[in-house]
């Protein structure tokens, strides 16, 4: 089962992985550091499939596409946050990286039990019972996640 790690507001991608990482290119080293700035047991606590749920602004600072890259090779499946950063929103789709929006502020705790469903546009809380709406991505989005990113999606077409 999947569960839900929350952060606030306005997580830059230096918190997402710290800058004296970009020098490294292997997915798993960029994982085994993913958010230590801001919550050093993460990449410990973090299981295959959990979900990230933020605040507004999510993403922002630089353009780095480690940010996105660190948090799909550290196993956590998705996003959702109220808003994110143009760039780092753009850098996640092209990765294949989901990243969704939707009011999530208090909805949600650490280590909560949830279930999202990409084809129904909801996150369900198990502990609470709520479930979630989620601001629906375009499909040629959704196309583009399916196939594992841009460059997967270029290469069928």
């Amino acid at each position: 089962m999947a569960r839900a790690w929350v952060f606030g507001d306005n997580i830059s991608t230096d918190d997402i992985i710290a800058g004296k990482y970009l020098v490294k290119c292997d997915p798993k080293e960029l994982a085994a550091h993913v958010m230590e700035n801001i919550a050093p047991d993460f990449p410990k606590k973090i299981r295959p499939g959990d979900i990230i749920v933020a605040g507004r602004n999510f993403g922002c600072g630089s353009s780095r596409e480690h940010a996105p890259l660190a948090l799909k090779a550290a196993g956590i499946s998705a996003v959702v946050a109220e808003s994110f950063a143009r760039i780092f929103y753009r850098n996640s789709i092209n990765l294949g990286f989901p990243v969704l929006t939707s009011k999530v502020r208090g909805e949600f705790e650490s280590g909560d039990e949830v279930e999202l469903d990409l084809e129904k546009f909801v996150l369900r809380n198990l502990r609470s019972g709520k479930v979630i709406s989620l601001n629906p991505l375009p499909p040629f989005i959704l196309d583009i996640l399916r196939a594992g990113g841009l460059i997967e999606y270029m290469k069928r077409k």
